[in-house]
């Protein structure tokens, strides 16, 4: 039998982020999460994941004509010049620029975002998972229109084996180590300065 890819570890090195559709239009609908919450946690994963060196690919759908541009804290964590393609399909995996966006990553291991959580994070990552991809949800950065779509989002995915969690579970086990040079800005990144405070606290002691 051969080994559960998803046994793996995420690193720094096999790990890609996949934002999809954090657009103003619809975040107007947002009702499983609060509006502030959400984009704590999604502006926390895209700094961590940059923090990380994380290759991210960042899509919107029909922003011109119907959702609207990526909420500009968002667009703010971004590294500087981080191209958003715009899209027609309402899967993202659909479009051949994303998937050649991935693709070039060289990641197997796609770390999935979007709103709405039981369209357009679900349908990319079980999409991505039958081209051989091991696509890992953090419900906590994706929002949907309803508690009931949010539950038929999670069990849905979860019955075609993509992996939840949450965001900051997924950038600390990619970090791994607290002695990386990275550990503070990403604790930062993940609302956690008080690890780095800790650590300063517990290394003056060590002197």
């Amino acid at each position: 039998m051969s080994p559960n890819p998803f046994h793996e570890p995420l690193t720094p090195d096999n790990a890609a982020v996949l934002i999809v559709d954090h657009q103003v239009g619809l975040y107007t609908g947002i009702r499983d999460i609060s509006l502030l919450e959400l984009k704590h946690n999604i502006v926390g994963l895209a700094k961590a994941a940059t923090a990380l060196g994380l290759p991210m690919v960042v899509t919107t759908t029909a922003a011109d004509s119907m959702w609207g541009p990526t909420i500009p804290e968002l667009v703010a964590a971004l590294p500087d010049g981080k191209q958003i393609i715009d899209r027609s399909t309402v899967n993202a995996w659909h479009d051949d620029r994303v998937k050649a966006a991935v693709a070039a990553t060289g990641r197997k291991k796609l770390i999935i975002t979007g709103i709405s959580l039981e369209v357009c994070a679900a349908f990319p990552a079980i999409a991505a998972l039958a081209d051989g991809y091991q696509p890992f949800v953090p419900v906590d950065a994706s929002g949907t229109f309803s508690a009931t779509k949010r539950e038929a989002g999670i069990a849905r995915m979860q019955q075609a084996g993509v992996i939840l969690s949450d965001y900051a579970t997924l950038m600390v086990e990619i970090l791994a180590d607290n002695d990386n040079p990275a550990a503070g800005e990403v604790y930062a990144a993940l609302d956690m300065p008080f690890a780095t405070l800790v650590g300063q606290v517990a290394q003056a002691f060590r002197k």
